[in-house]
């Protein structure tokens, strides 16, 4: 029952950060999901593949919960997200292939690379060219793609690259989380078969799995994260822009340290 307990609290937290900041929540999961499974004693060399599998599966209901918020107060561009979308699917299903082939000790020093860059953007980045709009459909299904493949290789909902992209394309702040939130829905589809489908043929993977997706986590999280989600989309259409962006940065260089310290172990 601890572990139902300690999984509770993580999809709360996550649901809550999820709604704030756009992000899916994987960038919660992933850290916290290694140490509970490395302290479940689940076998070492499949634990990473194990959790971002989970985690991706866990998005799914997250996104949808943090959505609907979002589009309640307006901040959902559909258009973008249809025509990304296509791009997202394609991209997934690359990132969920290329995981399974990449080492742990790689894939986890890969991941929190691409974070703190991500971070370094946001609280060091200018005020993008008045001008600058989104890219036609050519370049949004390049984008879609570049997403599709990052999030499912290191099992985030996205907004960790959209919301970045669309602020760099003069989305205000609010409206690239909410974009962001609808956007996670796809990749964490295309990502979660994915990582079913490479995970099948593996053998010493917990009981109670469906390839890298481990079930008893993925339900306690979800129960938790699509209750807490809403407040908070809430929070972000009440919070100030700047403190907002910075409360994103931040989140992010503290979730890839400790994912670092672990790899590096």
């Amino acid at each position: 029952m601890e572990w139902y307990l300690a999984y509770l609290i993580l999809g709360a937290l996550t649901g809550f950060l999820a709604g704030l900041f756009g992000v899916g929540g994987g960038l919660v999961l992933v850290p916290v999901l290694l140490i509970l499974f490395d302290a479940q004693h689940f076998n070492s060399e499949h634990t990473l593949h194990l959790a971002l599998g989970t985690s991706m599966a866990t998005i799914i209901f997250t996104s949808l919960s943090s959505l609907r918020k979002h589009h309640q107060h307006g901040a959902v561009n559909w258009q973008v997200v249809r025509r990304i979308t296509p791009g997202i699917l394609f991209g997934t299903a690359l990132g969920a292939l290329l995981a399974s082939s990449i080492p742990a000790r790689g894939l986890g020093i890969f991941f929190t690379v691409f974070v703190y860059f991500v971070a370094a953007q946001i609280l060091l980045g200018r005020d993008p060219h008045p001008s600058r709009q989104l890219p036609g459909p050519a370049g949004m299904t390049l984008a879609g793609t570049f997403t599709g493949w990052i999030s499912s290789l290191v099992s985030i909902g996205g907004g960790a690259i959209v919301v970045p992209f669309l602020i760099w394309c003069n989305v205000p702040i609010r409206h690239a989380i909410g974009t962001a939130s609808a956007i996670g829905f796809p990749i964490a589809v295309g990502g979660t078969i994915g990582y079913i489908a490479v995970g099948s043929h593996i053998e010493s993977l917990p009981e109670l799995h469906l390839g890298y997706v481990y079930l008893p986590a993925l339900f306690w999280v979800a129960l938790a994260s699509v209750l807490t989600a809403p407040f908070g989309a809430k929070a972000a259409h009440r919070m100030k822009v700047e403190l907002l962006r910075k409360l994103f940065a931040v989140m992010l260089i503290v979730l890839a340290t400790k994912l670092l310290l672990k790899v590096l172990g």
